[in-house]
């Protein structure tokens, strides 16, 4: 079992730990907005208990998730916005955050997205916002990686990609690549038993978060993202069958950079990666209900994306990115 700890990283409080949970009531208060789902809110009665108004985040993407709660809202300024849930959840409550002028804003996860731990996000619709990070992060291993094997599989692939492709960016840096290189090992060590170890899978998804949100991500989030956006992928199952392949690609850019984060995993990324996409149900795009012929205009959207796909230098061409998509459906 991985320790707990208390982490004061400039102006954001990370609570990490099993039993993290009783620290909510000094940590959020009472009386904030809550964002939530159906699962996460009955995984943690304690923080529904606590809020003085909740609101479940609908299904869709994030950008009109936020616009149409946006909507719904009474004044939120000044008040603490609390995200329990997973990525999907957390990004929703960046932008209502920012948009709303919220005193602030919590996570608390129950995936292994590691939004929680990143200023990434699509702003409400029709809105242009700064990026926002959650002030507040508590973790709790029994919450964040609570899911099911077969999500809980696709949801670590999502971290793993986190740990392994900010450190291939341009923007890498020592102390975010050592953090990626601690969640990797984290993760790939993890699935060597016959039941995943949920407090390093949850330990590993946060650091991958820390890594990602200091050095940027590059070919490989890109593609899922866009696989994600364009043909209504699942997050994680986009992230996990399009790892064994990306990683390649990024590895033709990097060898040497992903050769230490290798070293560390003990054992191929690649190979980590499949395993990880076989225990999600996640190993070809077709079985996501992608038809073959939506392929050319997923890979034309993802090179558009040239924001992204710049940072793991050279840039992805649509060509490129078809074929990556090919070798995965």
């Amino acid at each position: 079992m991985t320790e707990s700890f208390r982490w004061q990283d400039g102006e954001r409080t990370i609570r990490f730990g099993r039993g993290a949970l009783a620290d909510a009531p000094s940590l959020l208060g009472d009386g904030y907005l809550l964002l939530t789902t159906p699962r996460a809110a009955a995984a943690a009665p304690s923080i529904v208990e606590a809020a003085g108004e909740r609101h479940d985040v609908p299904a869709g993407r994030v950008d009109d998730a936020a616009g149409d709660l946006l909507e719904r809202l009474g004044d939120a300024a000044g008040l603490l916005i609390v995200a329990l849930g997973g990525g999907r959840v957390i990004d929703v409550g960046k932008g209502i955050a920012g948009a709303a002028c919220a005193r602030a804003l919590a996570a608390v996860p129950t995936t292994l997205s590691a939004a929680e731990m990143t200023g990434v996000h699509r702003p409400p619709r029709g809105l242009r916002l700064r990026p926002l990070r959650p002030s507040i992060v508590l973790t709790d291993p029994t919450l964040a990686a609570s899911q099911p094997p077969g999500p809980l599989a696709a949801s670590a692939a999502n971290a793993l990609a986190h740990a392994i492709e900010g450190p291939l960016t341009v923007h890498a840096s020592p102390v975010p690549t050592l953090a990626a290189i601690e969640a990797a090992r984290l993760i790939t060590r993890a699935w060597e038993t016959a039941e995943p170890d949920r407090d390093a899978l949850a330990l590993g998804a946060l650091l991958s978060g820390y890594a990602i949100d200091g050095q940027g991500y590059g070919l490989h989030h890109v593609a899922a993202q866009t696989l994600v956006r364009e043909a209504g992928v699942a997050h994680g199952p986009a992230n996990a069958v399009l790892l064994p392949h990306t990683v390649e690609a990024l590895r033709s850019r990097s060898p040497e950079r992903l050769g230490r984060i290798e070293a560390a995993m003990g054992a191929e990324a690649a190979g980590v990666a499949a395993d990880l996409a076989r225990h999600a149900g996640a190993e070809r795009i077709r079985d996501l209900g992608v038809p073959h012929d939506a392929l050319p205009a997923i890979a034309a959207a993802a090179a558009r994306r040239a924001d992204g796909l710049e940072l793991t230098p050279p840039a992805a061409d649509a060509d490129e990115l078809l074929a990556l998509y090919t070798a995965a459906w």
